[in-house]
């Protein structure tokens, strides 16, 4: 008779609780996952788009074309001995015109694309992240405020007018203090070209049309010894004209001509006055003193028309020099000349210090990188082995129908780094998840309680989802002592609970007991519960605990506390007959 009290108090209470079950649970739909940086490449003009990598890596050919090309514009004259005049090179001309053309019209476009295109800015409130600039004014406003002067200046086409006028016809114009405006303005450009070459480092480590780092060190390199053979090439058709000019003003029979150039005969009347006062194969410093560039008139390097020949001779000149620190030149007392052989020397000397800083850091990295592929092995090994780890939790628990997800969440965790504990990664994971746990691995437990075993399966719902909770006890701890409150009810999914009693009478196979997985203890903390006539039972009328429970391994475990079964019975209280609590005790009792 009590026993059918006790249930049906139980299928009441089951009853009230569906009827008053304002809290259903809702699942958690797994949070959509962004992208780190949270752009999504769209449009065909994201800097992080298929289309603007493939022009930056134009862009980037045409900088290192620009850098062998520009150089030719310098070998354009030439010296024509028989009638002591300057002629220029036509067709080097008409090349060094269509592939300066080609470059500056891809950087004509890549300076529309720089008004146009989002660009990645630092983020003053996120330190160490970016960006993405997408309103197009102040795209507009920022590249004004930074590259664009800069690129203009690189853009425009004076090498290709200034050094044909220099040596074109023009009477009048021809004082050397014209000449030397007009190679000043030409060699001026170079600062914003280079500067523009400069702007391509971060491309050529991105871009995948380079090798190796020595090509880009190559391309780097080049423009220094190439740019000095060539100023030397040039300064050495200068330095004979001086001549030509001085000898020319100081004999009263010789008449100047309107320019240098052979369409104008240039000094073909005095060739052999110039020969006598400018001699080149047996020079003579009295007379007039070449200096560092009568190497150059020597050799009839100045007269050629052999461009590869002429171009490698003169850059093997620069690199033997820069890489002297100019230590061999020996120079004459003009002053320009001295100039051009001490930035020589200098540019020398910081060529030798960015190898050095250069050798120095590629050692840095190469260490760095070989430490850094060591340490991410390291890495990769105690990730593979977690994952090993939780993949054992996951089989142990048979919640294979979840490995997917559960392996997902707590990759994240392990890619990031963080510092978790694999031998409970219940804790890494989200709500909806957890509660799939839970169903999984205590409703199975609960419905082997005595109490639970005739009752509804929404009061054991209700109890998984919202009171119960997941809890690690480590070897040898104490869950709790007898003699003290019961305030807890275990049910064991992971671990091996030593159950005995302290006293020294009991006999040793009444004293212990070993709880494994799949069983609980503490069930008479449902009896104080149900046989509560109050809603908010007095914790002071907790049960005494007459066993100690220790736990001999790692344990797992899901568990009811006295606060939340307070909480249980305060939401869904339904007044109990004073014999159907006597009853639940006797069901508890009998187990």
């Amino acid at each position: 008779m009590m026993m059918r009290d006790s249930e049906e108090h139980v299928m009441r209470y089951c009853d009230q609780l569906s009827r008053t079950n304002s809290t259903a649970l809702v699942r958690v739909k797994s949070p959509q996952v962004y992208s780190v940086n949270g752009d999504k490449k769209e449009g065909i003009l994201h800097p992080d788009g298929s289309f603007m990598k493939t022009w930056h890596e134009i862009l980037l050919v045409s900088c290192v074309l620009a850098v062998f090309v520009d150089p030719f514009f310098f070998y354009l004259p030439m010296i024509n001995d028989d009638n002591k005049c300057i002629v220029l090179d036509k067709r080097l001309e008409v090349a060094a015109i269509c592939f300066r053309l080609i470059t500056d019209m891809i950087y004509v476009v890549n300076i529309v694309l720089q008004f146009l295109c989002p660009c990645k800015i630092k983020d003053p409130r996120d330190i160490g992240r970016t960006r993405i600039l997408t309103n197009p004014q102040e795209i507009r406003k920022r590249y004004l405020s930074t590259y664009f002067v800069v690129d203009v200046l690189a853009i425009l086409p004076i090498p290709q007018v200034v050094i044909p006028i220099t040596f074109q016809e023009r009477k009048g114009l021809n004082s050397l203090n014209y000449r030397k405006f007009l190679k000043a303005l030409a060699l001026l450009q170079y600062v914003p070209r280079i500067f523009r070459h400069g702007k391509t480092n971060e491309i050529q480590q991105n871009s995948k049309i380079y090798p190796c780092e020595s090509c880009i060190e190559f391309v780097s390199v080049y423009p220094r010894e190439s740019c000095t053979g060539c100023l030397w090439y040039f300064f050495s058709i200068e330095r004979e004209m001086g001549c030509w000019y001085f000898v020319c003003r100081k004999d009263d029979g010789c008449k100047l001509p309107s320019s240098f150039s052979c369409a104008d005969h240039g000094f073909a009347n005095y060739t052999l006055l110039l020969n006598d006062n400018c001699p080149v194969q047996t020079p003579n410093t009295t007379l007039f003193d070449f200096g560092i560039f009568l190497h150059a008139l020597q050799s009839d390097t100045v007269s050629s028309t052999d461009f590869l020949q002429k171009i490698m001779f003169c850059f093997w000149w620069g690199l033997k020099n820069l890489s002297s620190l100019g230590q061999n030149l020996d120079t004459s007392s003009y002053f320009w000349e001295n100039c051009f052989a001490v930035m020589i020397s200098l540019y020398g000397l910081l060529l030798f210090l960015y190898f050095i800083g250069n050798l120095q850091m590629y050692m840095q990295l190469k260490t760095s990188k070989q430490l850094k592929i060591l340490k991410n092995k390291k890495e990769r090994a105690v990730i593979k082995d977690k994952k090993k780890s939780i993949q054992s939790w996951i089989n142990r628990n048979g919640l294979d129908t979840l490995m997917e997800d559960i392996m997902f969440h707590t990759g994240q965790s392990l890619d990031e780094k963080e510092d978790i504990n694999i031998d409970n990664p219940f804790d890494l994971l989200p709500i909806y998840l957890k509660i799939d746990i839970k169903h999984h691995l205590s409703l199975p437990l609960l419905e082997k309680v005595p109490i639970f075993q005739n009752g509804s399966q929404n009061l054991l719902k209700h109890l998984v989802c919202d009171y119960l909770k997941h809890v690690y006890y480590y070897e040898g701890s104490y869950i709790v002592k007898a003699g003290e409150p019961l305030d807890r009810m275990l049910l064991i999914t992971e671990g091996v609970i030593w159950k005995f009693a302290s006293s020294s009478e009991e006999t040793v196979s009444s004293s212990w007991v070993c709880l494994e997985k799949g069983q609980f203890c503490g069930e008479e903390l449902l009896d104080w519960g149900f046989k509560s006539t109050s809603p908010s039972p007095c914790l002071s009328n907790l049960p005494i605990s007459p066993m100690t429970l220790k736990t001999h391994t790692k344990v797992e475990a899901f568990v009811l506390t006295a606060d939340d079964l307070m909480g249980l019975l305060r939401q869904h209280y339904v007044t109990p007959p004073s014999h159907a609590a006597s009853a639940a005790l006797n069901v508890i009792s009998e187990r």
